[in-house]
């Protein structure tokens, strides 16, 4: 570690004990200790420490380029730079093994200490929470819009394009305009066959998909104590879905427990102020969402599952960065044991990280899903943005637990993205057509 990064690092310790101005959102509490400042208000632009810059085999490349036209000739810090192979990992063909082996010659040249590759990568934003390299109250810069994810763990996280990764991975700082943000105050519990997936849905039909547009969506409330990791990280994960700069979620003993073991460093709690302000409040009753389902070609064009009618289908995709962790593949295991998909319905199952694989295979989930005629992939972000594994056909219908169902997402500009949690994806491979997990059972 050079010295300067030593004297940022002792800087920011110094700034997150003084950060006591009131009349901050937890966003803002955290931009404003990264930047150096008593305080920030919506709309300021100031620039900030980074604590993790990330990129993928997509996105790497084009920050890679930009980095040795610009002169670089070092990382800002080697320990705080990831760079995920997912997206076409295994390669697919010559294009995709070029990408990956730019990104493996640079993270060689500067010794990047965070470098996956094919046999230890998973889906990103899987893979960083699940290796304790984000935390609460941290900045982290993603060139992938579902950067968002890590706001679940009460950090601030956001995408950035790859010439703002390139800047970032140099220098450890990147511009940002503070955005106000909107209060989402959870109460109630989850109903069974409902999750994370489910309550996000509901809440971009609601306000849309430009209804949180460069706003932080922050979620509180007495609710949220019946909301696993595992819903967070989802719902962080589409806050982008609604136009969202971030998604945040306050830090509780659920977020402290998640962390213990996984993040081996001291990390900062920011808490927004009782005065914060917002653009808006939002009431959220999680007993009273049902099984939602996006419909084509917008997230924001959800129904309930009682609402959804008679949609055959032609495939089903249960993974991703948004529902591919061992509480997405449990949930489609309970429903799809003994029984078989339907003859009419190819269905991919794709754990997000290699250390979920292993503990699908050690709890009987492989056998599961093999058993009722699915095809198990290792870790990629593959089919959900049309790239492989599960590309769609002329006028193709397909459910998925993934994030996007625009027009060619994941394949023919005539076939169909239907996004549903994992139990609707599971019950619907099964009966061929979109159905709740009740119709199953």
């Amino acid at each position: 570690m050079t010295p300067q990064t030593k004297a940022k690092r002792k800087k920011y310790k110094e700034r997150q004990r003084d950060i006591s101005i009131m009349g901050m959102t937890m966003t803002q509490k955290i931009l404003a200790a990264h930047a150096g400042l008593d305080s920030v208000k919506a709309g300021q632009l100031i620039r900030a420490d980074l604590d993790m810059v990330l990129g993928n085999d997509i996105t790497s490349p084009v920050a890679i380029n930009e980095f040795e036209k610009a002169g670089f000739n070092s990382v800002f810090d080697r320990t705080k730079i990831s760079m995920v192979m997912d997206h076409f990992a295994p390669n697919k063909d010559i294009k995709a093994a070029q990408q990956c082996k730019q990104c493996r010659a640079f993270a060689k040249r500067f010794d990047i200490l965070n470098y996956y590759d094919v046999g230890e990568m998973g889906i990103e934003h899987a893979l960083l929470p699940e290796k304790g390299l984000v935390a609460a109250g941290e900045l982290i810069i993603g060139a992938d819009s579902h950067t968002c994810t890590y706001g679940a763990l009460g950090a601030f996280s956001t995408g950035v394009g790859s010439t703002d990764m390139c800047a970032g991975m140099a220098t450890g700082q990147a511009w940002f305009k503070v955005p106000e943000a909107i209060k989402f105050n959870l109460t109630g519990a989850l109903q069974k066959n409902v999750s994370g997936k489910d309550v996000i849905l509901h809440i971009i039909g609601k306000i849309g998909v430009d209804g949180a547009l460069y706003k932080s969506m922050e979620f509180s409330g007495e609710g949220l104590k019946n909301l696993t990791m595992d819903d967070r990280l989802c719902m962080a994960n589409m806050a982008i879905e609604a136009g969202a700069k971030n998604g945040i979620f306050a830090v509780d003993e659920v977020t402290k427990d998640y962390m213990a073991g996984r993040v081996n460093r001291p990390y900062h709690v920011y808490e927004a102020d009782e005065d914060a302000e917002y653009a808006e409040v939002i009431d959220i009753d999680l007993s009273a969402i049902k099984p939602t389902v996006s419909f084509p070609h917008l997230p924001e064009n959800t129904k309930t599952i009682d609402e959804v009618g008679d949609v055959k289908i032609d495939q089903v995709v249960i993974g991703s960065c948004t529902n591919g962790r061992l509480s997405d593949m449990k949930i489609a295991a309970d429903i799809l044991k003994g029984k078989k998909i339907h003859k009419d319905v190819r269905a991919i199952i794709i754990p997000a990280t290699q250390k979920i694989y292993k503990e699908c295979i050690s709890l009987g989930y492989m056998e599961t899903f093999i058993d009722a005629g699915c095809v198990v992939s290792t870790p990629t972000c593959g089919p959900c943005l049309g790239g492989y594994m599960g590309i769609l056909a002329e006028e193709e219908r397909c459910v998925a637990t993934t994030n996007r169902n625009f027009v060619g997402r994941m394949g023919h500009p005539t076939s169909e993205v239907y996004l549903a949690s994992p139990a609707v994806a599971a019950a619907s491979a099964i009966t061929g057509k979109i159905s709740g997990p009740e119709e199953v059972e």
